[in-house]
């Protein structure tokens, strides 16, 4: 395995440099011109305190303290991954489509990584080893039929549906299914 190469975070800051350079001198000698050696003292040491903490505040972290600010505080991504799965949810309980669609498939793929997990069962080649770990009382049957992967899924609202029927999964199902899979 190779090292790393080493790339110097100042290469290609040379007219940057140069400029900064350029400026701390014209202030220097106006300051000289202006107060005499008092001003470029002053000058001076206001540009190289200046300099620390442009210096500062370019130098790389340590690894510590990326862990650290990572840690304390939560990033964007997660807190809008949060809210569209909070969405994706409140969709499913409304409608059926959005949960056949959208929230079945998630529930779906945590029931396959459970089972594969726990029970050393796939899903997919195995379903009727599957239906058996996870129906373990006649409540759980009722819950299979929610999240079968057999089960046909219709791509819309079936004609001549009733809003019952075309509401997403009721919560009360949705609570008993996500607590069979954390206890499966």
């Amino acid at each position: 395995m190779t090292e790393p190469e080493y790339r110097n975070p100042w290469r290609g800051a040379g007219p940057e440099l140069l400029t900064a350079a350029i400026a701390v001198t014209a202030t220097g000698l106006a300051g000289l011109a202006v107060a005499g050696w008092a001003g470029l003292v002053t000058t001076a040491v206001v540009a190289a305190g200046l300099g620390l903490v442009v210096v500062r505040g370019l130098a790389p972290r340590t690894a510590e303290h990326a862990v650290a600010t990572a840690r304390s505080k939560p990033s964007a991504r997660s807190l809008s991954g949060y809210a569209q799965r909070r969405f994706v949810v409140a969709m499913g309980v409304r409608d059926l489509a959005f949960y056949e669609s959208d929230l079945r498939p998630a529930l779906e793929h945590l029931l396959a990584a459970r089972l594969a997990e726990r029970h050393g069962v796939n899903l997919y080649t195995d379903p009727a080893a599957a239906r058996k770990a996870f129906c373990r009382t006649p409540r759980d049957e009722a819950l299979w039929r929610w999240i079968d992967p057999a089960r046909e899924r219709s791509p819309g609202r079936p004609s001549g549906s009733t809003a019952a029927e075309a509401a997403g999964i009721p919560r009360r199902v949705l609570t008993r299914l996500v607590d069979r899979l954390e206890h499966l």
